[in-house]
């Protein structure tokens, strides 16, 4: 279980893709995030390092899971939310009728 969980966890963005991070625990970095993730994620930018435990609020993924996966996997992937169909409308432009 990780309700009584804390890890110090680095927070890394990518140019890659808008609004993809990756979450790596501080003392082990990459050494458990595969190679092809690597190099589909791009060159890692340090966001930001926060001490995470279960009950943290963060703004688009869920605190237990980002511990579970790092417990598991030895990093959490948060992927870009889906574009909402509105919103896809403001930057397509339909033929003129």
């Amino acid at each position: 279980m990780t309700e009584n969980k804390r890890i110090l966890c680095d927070v890394f963005k990518t140019r890659k893709k808008d609004e993809m991070y990756l979450y790596v625990e501080k003392k082990e970095g990459f050494s458990r995030v595969p190679d092809e993730l690597m190099d589909m994620f791009g060159k890692p930018e340090l966001a930001m390092t926060l001490l995470l435990t279960p009950d943290k609020n963060l703004g688009r993924a869920d605190a237990e899971k980002v511990l579970s996966d790092l417990d598991e996997k030895g990093f959490y992937l948060q992927m870009p939310p889906a574009k909402e169909p509105y919103m896809l409308d403001l930057f397509c432009r339909k033929d003129d009728e």
